[in-house]
């Protein structure tokens, strides 16, 4: 499973560890990710996603998944998420 969230598309970055001596070694920056359940109202169940704590932020500031997926633009979404809100406007419709 890749270290990048389903939201951001934050990944893992790379960078240097500096000593007192200017001494240099490469490093890996990792994303703070979490799994995370976020409950749809629409389909009345949990989704589990891997999110970072922004990305969660986010969503919760937005009104939740399912207004976040409603206010979103499908072709920001990754194929998860894509799929995701196809249900979601299927369920609207019915």
């Amino acid at each position: 499973m890749a270290r990048r969230c389903s939201v951001t598309g934050k990944g893992v970055m790379t960078g240097n560890n500096v000593s007192h001596a200017k001494n240099r070694t490469r490093r890996r920056f990792l994303p703070n990710l979490q799994v995370a359940s976020l409950y749809s109202t629409a389909l009345n169940q949990p989704v589990r996603l891997r999110l970072t704590a922004a990305a969660i932020r986010t969503i919760e500031h937005n009104g939740g998944l399912d207004a976040w997926l409603e206010s979103t633009a499908a072709t920001k979404l990754n194929p998860e998420l894509r799929r995701l809100k196809r249900r979601l406007e299927k369920k609207a419709a019915a």
